[in-house]
């Protein structure tokens, strides 16, 4: 009989945070659910359509969306809007991507090298962060390309110059608490050489933050895709681009709504799946 009795008291001691442990965290499935499914509609688009995404045929322009060959309609050039929607996808994802990488990468290590020794090498650092962040991002982005040239490098490299000064405030930040901590102090007291000390104990303390922003960063980084496709300054004709077929809807968008709203909408939901992703990884840190 006692034994019986006292599973009730052990039962109820379970600490709240271990049960929380094994809930479904529902932002992060979705968000990787939606933003995989993206993804691979871009990567087999092949597959899903047959239409040439630049291939003009003038006979079959401005055919409305369900029309019995063209499930998303066609542009004025006769192109099919599936088509370059899908293969836009593939383009502004690859890019969206991989422009965050190197401000992410520069910029997280250059915060934890700022906050670390501090004095007067943080000075410097945060004098030149102070500069770049002085501008708005999107207008100091299209700045840049315009001044560089249209086309995937001059986007890759102009993103990069700005993007990196958030991830180095979000690290430096994340290292002044994390340096006086104990563990910090102890490695720092054991001898160990300062690149051993930042790489291996204190960066993955303090980079998630900056990878919860990431998630944020790609969203801003395709909107600054899709405006400068717009502005014509962006994936040069005639390779499909979001911000391009939004451009090339615009004086049409009474008429042929769907020229600009289709490609629009891809924006919308692919920048909902990487919101969601961030708010489950922050809800799985927290947890």
């Amino acid at each position: 009989m006692s034994a019986v009795t006292s599973v009730g008291p052990v039962v109820a001691t379970i600490p709240t945070s271990r049960r929380r442990s094994g809930r479904w965290n529902a932002p992060l499935v979705a968000g990787l659910v939606l933003f995989a499914l993206i993804v691979a509609c871009a990567v087999c688009a092949p597959l899903l359509t047959s239409y040439d995404p630049i291939k003009q045929n003038l006979n079959d322009a401005f055919q409305a969306p369900g029309s019995p060959h063209h499930l998303l309609g066609t542009d004025a050039l006769g192109r099919d809007v599936l088509a370059r929607l899908l293969y836009g996808a593939r383009v502004d994802l690859r890019v969206g991507v991989l422009a965050v990488i190197s401000p992410f990468l520069i910029g997280s290590l250059v915060g934890l090298v700022a906050g670390w020794f501090g004095g007067w090498v943080d000075a410097i650092i945060g004098r030149i962060v102070d500069i770049v962040i002085a501008f708005p991002f999107l207008v100091l982005v299209i700045a840049l390309v315009f001044a560089m040239g249209p086309g995937t490098t001059s986007i890759y490299t102009a993103i990069t110059l700005v993007g990196w000064v958030a991830y180095c405030r979000i690290v430096r930040g994340q290292v002044l608490i994390a340096k006086e901590q104990e563990y910090a102090m102890a490695a720092r007291a054991s001898g160990l050489p300062t690149w051993r000390i930042l790489l291996r104990h204190l960066l993955p303390n303090v980079v998630l933050q900056a990878i919860v922003f990431s998630m944020s960063d790609i969203v801003l980084t395709l909107l600054a895709i899709v405006t400068l496709g717009f502005l014509g300054l962006g994936v040069p004709p005639p390779t499909p681009d979001w911000g391009t077929m939004i451009q090339e809807g615009q004086q049409f968008i009474l008429t042929k709504w769907y020229m600009s709203t289709i490609p629009g909408l891809a924006v919308v939901v692919t920048g909902l799946a990487l919101a969601l992703i961030a708010d489950g990884i922050v809800e799985k840190a927290n947890q």
